[in-house]
Formats: C-alpha cells, structure tokens, sequence
C-alpha cells in the first residue's frame, strides 16, 4: 500500500514538473516575441513584410482573420514601410490555395502583383520564416499575425538570426479564440525545440528568388 502511495506521489511529481516546464517554455515564447511588436507606425523600414496564412472558404473568399492579416500588411505596405510583401501559407493541393487568394486580395487593393511574392510551401510558421530567409533571402523583416501566433513567428524568426519587427492584426475577439490559444501552447513548445534547439529544413525549399526581384517569378 505505502508503495503504491509512494509511486503515485512520485508520478505527480514527475506530472506537475512536466507542466510546469510546458508553461515554462510557452511564457518564454511569448515574452521573447513580444519584445518586437510594434505598432504600424512605430516599425522602422524592412525589405519585405510577412503575411501568414489562414483559412480561405471555398472560392477563394478569404476568412475573417486572414482579411484582417491582408489588411494591416496592405496599410504597412502603403506606408512604405516595405517595398515588397510576400505572402505564405499552404497550397498542398490544388484544391486549396491560401497563396493565391492572399495575393488577389492584394492586388484586388492596389498593390503590383511585382510586388506580391507567394510563398507556396509555407504549410506551417517555421516554414514560412525559413523560407523567408533561405528562398527569399530577406534579412530584415515585418511579420503580420494576430498576436496571439504573431509572438511565434518573430521568435522564430529572433533564432534564425533575422532582423524582425512585428504587427498584430487583431481587431476584434475571433471566434474559438480560446481553442487557438490552448493549441498555441503546444506550437510555442514545438517552435522552442525546432527554432532552438533542432533547426531542421523546411517540408520543401527551391530556388532562390531574392526580394529584390519581381514577384512574378513566384506565380505559378
């Protein structure tokens, strides 16, 4: 009997250190993208701005959250923060295309399609970031999300050695908010191990197109 106690104390022990280090490593996340939010009008100058992706309906109609993505980088980009904006997000199959559906959006608004680098391959945060720098070859950059994804996308960006300012593009309270946030725990422990510690390549890299060329080298 005192054994079975005394490995159940033991199993909470091991229990709550796991959490705590889980809680750990997602407040360590946060904090340290935090330190590069900026408001629009406080970033400074960049080579490109970073939009990620997020769900588009069927026909191309973009969703709620990724409108308000698309918006806060066209205002930043209108401001002449960045000449360029590259938007990433997940084109798998050819059923579903984030990429092109941010990139009418954009051009629908004004901008250039020269302008407008897709990023096809971005099928998750670090991938977008990666590629960023290896295909695009951006060094110094502003990355737009909601706050609560935007923090782990300028970490990741902070270990990869970039030059990185980011914008939240929150404007209201979304919907299964509280669903994205407790998934986000899981995404800041996944970020602190393959941006600190494992740094792997991305699912697919290509050839180099630099931002300082034409997006239409982009479309496919």
């Amino acid at each position: 009997m005192r054994k079975g106690i005394k490995m159940l104390i033991i199993l909470i022990g091991i229990g709550a250190i796991f959490a705590l280090c889980i809680i750990g490593i997602d407040l360590y996340v946060a904090a340290s993208g935090k330190t590069t939010l900026r408001t629009m009008e406080e970033t400074d100058p960049a080579e490109a701005i970073l939009i990620l992706g997020a769900y588009v309906h069927p026909g191309g109609t973009v969703s709620r959250m990724l409108k308000d993505r698309l918006d806060f980088g066209l205002m930043l980009y209108e401001m002449g923060k960045a000449p360029k904006i590259i938007v990433s997000g997940d084109h798998g199959s050819k059923s579903y295309d984030e990429v092109k559906a941010m990139s009418a959006y954009l051009e629908a608004a004004g901008v250039p399609a020269e302008d407008i680098f897709l990023d096809h391959a971005g099928f998750n945060t670090y991938d977008s970031v990666y590629r960023m720098k290896a295909i695009f070859l951006v060094k110094r950059a502003i990355i737009v999300s909601q706050e609560y994804h935007v923090v782990r996308a300028a970490y990741i960006a902070q270990r990869m050695g970039l030059e990185v300012q980011s914008v939240a593009s929150d404007t209201y309270v979304y919907e299964k908010m509280l669903q994205y946030r407790i998934r986000e725990v899981g995404a800041r422990v996944k970020a602190f191990v393959m941006a600190g510690v494992l740094k792997p390549e991305p699912t697919y890299l290509g050839d180099v197109i630099p931002i300082t060329g034409s997006g239409l080298q982009t479309r496919d």
